[in-house]
């Protein structure tokens, strides 16, 4: 097994995603997941393509690049890439594979009121609660549609939460129109 933690951490937050390219709100939630939650860390995981969204504009080596620049001094934020190690980009497997290999590790996921909305469109999406606590950040209106999801009204009281903080108008699509 390759070695993916530094540390022996009993919190993490896993915050997912393409990164095209990676901006201050990835800083923004990853930040108030590591005070409010009382992580130990934030991940960030680059995949190479979101099965759900257009093909990335960006290559992975220059979205892994950016996201490392973006956070080099965090001392509590890293950024890791694991789909060729796990043979998968699918959030589940990634989960389940960080559980298998880290027993003792609690897991958050952190996703934006966005993928709330298209959560039941995920591979496997009822079983990540049983791998890590979904934590939903609120973004500029999704917030309604967010609590109103699929997944919202399927998933138990105990299996997510969310959190409405300030909010930061910007996105990776936003970026890539300039």
């Amino acid at each position: 097994m390759k070695k993916i933690f530094e540390k022996n951490y009993d919190k993490i937050g896993i915050l997912g995603g393409t990164f095209d390219p990676p901006h201050i709100g990835h800083v923004h939630i990853s930040e108030i997941a590591l005070k409010k939650l009382g992580l130990d860390c934030v991940i960030w995981l680059v995949t190479k393509q979101n099965p759900l969204k257009q093909k990335p504009y960006l290559s992975t080596d220059m979205r892994i690049k950016l996201s490392k620049s973006m956070i080099k001094n965090q001392k509590k934020f890293s950024v890791k890439y694991l789909d060729d190690l796990i043979k998968s980009k699918n959030t589940y497997d990634v989960l389940n594979y960080l559980k298998k290999n880290y027993k003792k590790i609690k897991l958050f996921l952190l996703i934006g009121a966005d993928n709330m909305i298209n959560l039941h469109q995920w591979n496997k999406w009822q079983k990540i609660p049983k791998l890590a606590k979904i934590v939903v950040f609120a973004r500029l209106g999704y917030s309604t549609k967010a609590l109103n999801s699929i997944a919202a009204k399927k998933l138990g009281k105990k299996d997510w939460m969310y959190i409405n903080s300030k909010k930061i108008n910007i996105s990776s699509s936003l970026i890539r129109k300039f």
